[in-house]
């Protein structure tokens, strides 16, 4: 029996971790105070109202709704994808099922504090990353697998309908053969 929901249980491994480090990141730092780990990375502890690059954040307050409603939304649609993928599109799978762990862990976030907890902070010099969480990581790792699988079928060579036909028409042909001489031997 074939189970593409099976892989489901990859979201929730994505959801537990990252409300998980969420919580130990919002009681350990100290909010905006940069921790140091690497010279370009530090945690940061920062609350984004907004959506990637804190867009719309600035607004006041609508957007929390509407961000939860495209996370209900996108997490219903790809979950209906995954069910209807056929056996062997694992690759495909993994992609969806992070990108749904990685929406509902920011939702969760949205719905109960009205805003994402973001911790990563990458730096160059004086340039910084807009800080992040492993929700994002898992969104952003799930679009460039999805993003590489339709690449990668791209360049699979196409099934020519035209060859079928032929192919089709040539099994005909034999079996009329076969069937006029019928025991004729």
């Amino acid at each position: 029996m074939h189970r593409p929901l099976r892989w489901l249980w990859l979201s929730l491994v994505v959801i537990v971790l990252d409300l998980g480090i969420k919580a130990l990141a919002s009681a350990h730092l100290d909010y905006g105070r940069p921790l140091e780990v690497l010279p370009i990375f530090n945690l940061t502890l920062l609350h984004n109202t907004g959506a990637a690059f804190s867009f719309l954040a600035e607004h006041a307050g609508w957007q929390r709704w509407l961000f939860a409603l495209i996370a209900i939304g996108a997490s219903v649609g790809l979950t209906v994808w995954l069910s209807r993928l056929k056996r062997g599109e694992t690759l495909t799978a993994i992609s969806l099922t992070l990108v749904i762990g990685g929406a509902i862990g920011n939702l969760y976030d949205r719905l109960v504090h009205g805003y994402v907890v973001d911790y990563l902070s990458f730096h160059w010099g004086g340039w910084y990353y807009p800080a992040f969480n492993l929700a994002d990581t898992a969104i952003t790792l799930g679009a460039v697998g999805l993003i590489l699988q339709s690449l990668l079928d791209s360049r699979r060579p196409k099934v020519s309908h035209a060859a079928d036909d032929k192919t089709a028409s040539t099994d005909k042909s034999s079996t009329d053969k076969s069937s006029s001489t019928g025991g004729d031997s």
